[in-house]
C-alpha cells in the first residue's frame, strides 16, 4: 500500500474531507491537512477525528491554522502570517499518511505558490475528489490535464455524489484515469456509515500508485 497519498478536489466544498476520513480510517493511517482557513467551528481535522475513528496523536496539527474561510493566501494576509513552502514537508511515518490539500489544484498558497506546486515538489500519488453533478465534466478534466502537465502521478479519480453513470464514464473515457470507486451523499453521517461506503464503493488494491 502507497505510504502517502494526497487528497485534492476538482473544486471547494466537493466532499474531499469526509472521503479522506474514511480513508485514513480504513487505512489505519495518519491524517495531515497541512492549512487550514477558517476556524469557526467544526475544523477538517476535527472532522476527521470524529469520524475516522484514529486515535488522536494520528491526527497531525496542521502547520498553518488561519482564521478567515478563505483562500489560503488571502486568509494569511489578514492573519498578517507568511505562509512559507518550506514549511510543508510531509512527515514520514510508519503508517500511512493521508494528506488533504485545500479546495483545488490551483488554490493559492501565497503570492507566489499554489497547492499544484507543492504537490509538484512532493511526486506522491494524489487521488482526485470529483462531484458527480452538473459541470464536473470540465473541472475534472482541467484538474487531471493540470496534474499531468506536472507529472504528479494520479492514483485515480473518487467520485462523490448520486451515481450519474454517462457522467462518470465520460470522464474516465477522455481521462483515462482510473475510476477508483464513489462515495454517495450520507443521509446519517457517521464513523460506521462511512466507513460501510467506503467499504461498499471502492477497492482499495487500486490505491497504490500512480498512472
Amino acid at each position: 500500500m502507497t505510504q502517502r497519498i494526497v487528497i485534492t478536489g476538482t473544486d471547494t466544498g466537493v466532499g474531499k474531507t469526509v472521503f479522506a476520513a474514511g480513508l485514513a480510517g480504513l487505512l489505519d493511517g495518519f491524517y495531515w491537512k497541512p492549512v487550514q482557513s477558517g476556524l469557526d467551528g467544526e475544523t477538517d481535522s476535527e472532522v476527521v477525528a470524529r469520524l475516522a475513528g484514529l486515535p488522536s496523536e494520528r491526527v497531525l496539527p496542521e502547520a498553518y491554522r488561519l482564521r478567515s474561510p478563505l483562500s489560503p493566501h488571502r486568509s494569511a494576509e489578514i492573519d498578517s502570517v507568511a505562509i512559507k513552502a518550506d514549511d510543508l514537508n510531509f512527515p514520514v511515518l510508519p503508517t500511512p499518511l493521508v494528506i488533504e490539500g485545500s479546495g483545488g489544484l490551483m488554490v493559492p498558497l501565497n503570492r507566489r505558490t499554489k497547492f499544484i506546486d507543492i504537490f509538484a515538489e512532493w511526486r506522491l500519488p494524489v487521488i482526485l475528489c470529483a462531484r458527480t453533478t452538473l459541470g464536473t465534466i470540465n473541472h475534472t478534466l482541467l484538474s487531471v490535464e493540470a496534474l499531468r502537465a506536472r507529472s504528479i502521478p494520479l492514483a485515480g479519480i473518487a467520485f462523490i455524489g448520486d451515481e450519474m453513470a454517462d457522467t462518470q464514464r465520460t470522464i474516465v473515457e477522455f481521462s483515462g484515469a482510473p475510476q477508483l470507486g464513489r462515495l454517495p451523499h450520507l443521509d446519517v453521517l457517521t464513523g460506521k456509515t462511512l466507513r460501510d461506503a467506503m467499504i461498499a464503493g471502492f477497492a482499495f488494491a487500486s490505491i497504490t500508485g500512480g498512472d
